[in-house]
């Protein structure tokens, strides 16, 4: 391909897509409390890239605002049709476009079920919006390349807005410092033309990382998986080395994601590690000098706190899907058999 991508023109856009989110939603924080009074846990209703975005929060609520937040299932609601007692749940659901029904429906199943209903969309005036009692609507603008990037960043920041609104005694000046990191990153970042070049003869990728980074680690492997047709598989390092591990070899390396702090960051770094001692290659985003020295190569990551990595993280992993992509001679901005919303029968 010549010339720039959407996808690659609407990653360039996330700064603003921040600002203008984080600016609109800060102030709702107490919206989200009010709602929340009676409740005790939350329950986190996606799917694909919005569902990655829900791992964050789930690791978000739990580790900073102490209450317990699933995943949900939308199979129970809509396959199985089960009935739930939900009295005591904040239902959380996730819908760049507000518009898959499955989530509709899960949604409006949560709330008959007894659960107090908020919606993070990018869709004003959507179905989801409509179901909800209180929406989150993130101020993405039109997103036109079918794999997402800006609502899928701006998602997080409303996971982080609703984290703060539900207690966690995080600091929103931190939060509104993200635009400009992420500014500052996309103006910095190295030439990822090695990396990409080895990518390139791969036959296969592990994405891993852990906590809140696992989130990051998911969407990367699914962006490779859509916009490279890469067999590229996303798990918690936990997770990895439980057995995948074995997969890692020549000619399938590693990609790891960490923040530059936490207690996860050391465990990465040994990761890494491991991955290069057994004569594979590990490719490292983020997690500071450690993680660096230890991989292959690396990509820096945001100079953020752990509970906003995340957003940063995933910006250099979109900006090497899409030169893979190109690479690949594939267009990136519309992947074979995908469109911006799916519908689940």
């Amino acid at each position: 391909m010549s010339g720039a991508t959407r996808m690659r023109t609407e990653i360039a856009e996330q700064p603003a897509a921040l600002r203008a989110t984080i600016g609109a939603l800060l102030p709702r924080a107490a919206d989200a409390a009010a709602l929340a009074r009676d409740t005790r846990q939350v329950l986190l209703i996606a799917r694909g890239t919005s569902d990655n975005a829900a791992v964050y929060g789930s690791y978000l609520i739990q580790a900073h605002a102490g209450r317990l937040a699933t995943l949900a299932s939308p199979s129970i609601a809509t396959t199985y049709r089960s009935r739930v007692d939900l009295s005591g749940v904040l239902a959380v659901a996730l819908s760049q476009s507000g518009r898959t029904e499955e989530i509709v429906e899960t949604l409006a199943w949560a709330r008959d079920g007894g659960a107090r209903t908020l919606a993070i969309t990018n869709g004003a005036g959507s179905p989801l919006a409509q179901v909800a009692e209180v929406t989150f609507l993130t101020q993405a603008g039109p997103e036109r390349a079918v794999p997402a990037t800006k609502t899928f960043t701006t998602q997080l920041a409303a996971l982080a807005v609703l984290a703060i609104g539900l207690g966690a005694d995080l600091d929103p000046g931190e939060l509104r410092g993200v635009p400009d990191e992420i500014e500052a990153m996309l103006a910095g970042l190295p030439d990822t033309g090695p990396l990409v070049g080895e990518l390139a003869a791969a036959r296969g990728v592990v994405v891993s990382g852990r906590g809140l980074a696992y989130a990051a680690a998911l969407e990367l492997a699914l962006k490779l998986k859509e916009a490279c047709y890469l067999h590229a598989m996303g798990l918690s390092y936990a997770d990895l080395l439980h057995g995948p591990i074995a997969v890692v070899d020549s000619q399938t390396p590693a990609i790891l994601l960490a923040a530059d702090s936490g207690p996860t960051l050391d465990g990465t770094v040994d990761l890494a590690r491991r991955v290069t001692g057994a004569g594979a290659r590990a490719y490292g985003i983020g997690g500071g000098d450690g993680l660096a020295a230890a991989c292959t190569r690396a990509l820096p990551g945001p100079r953020l706190p752990e509970w906003l990595a995340p957003m940063g993280l995933i910006v250099p992993g979109q900006l090497l899907t899409e030169a893979l992509a190109r690479r690949l001679g594939l267009d990136p901005d519309r992947p074979r058999g995908l469109s911006k919303v799916t519908q689940t029968a």
